[in-house]
């Protein structure tokens, strides 16, 4: 799909996990993928300074959800946005750092956070 290659274009620090996903799958999932995408970007909000850069993360996937493709909306919805850490999880502050079209699709799916 057209926006795992983006993102790694985008974010250069998936560029290993998207490889590693490549050759584990015989090619893009991006469901799959996508789990990768929330672990290294919650580790990267985590451990400041850390790659892949969660900023430039949320940017891209906020950039994109905003655009009305309903099957990138569909990837970004369910597998990054329900995949992020719950309240009592580490790194759920990321949650704060939202855009505002991924807040209101967050808080549309996961009201108590």
């Amino acid at each position: 799909m057209q926006l795992v290659h983006d993102l790694v274009v985008h974010v250069p620090g998936f560029r290993g996990a998207y490889d590693s996903h490549v050759f584990r799958q015989g090619g893009v999932l991006p469901h799959v993928f996508f789990w990768d995408v929330v672990q290294g970007t919650v580790h990267s909000y985590l451990a400041e300074g850390a790659e892949p850069d969660w900023r430039r993360t949320l940017d891209f996937l906020e950039e994109r959800c905003g655009r009305g493709d309903t099957g990138v909306d569909e990837v970004i919805v369910t597998s990054f946005l329900g995949d992020l850490p719950s309240p009592q999880e580490p790194g759920h502050g990321i949650v704060g750092h939202l855009g505002p079209v991924l807040a209101a699709r967050f808080g549309r799916m996961r009201p108590q956070g």
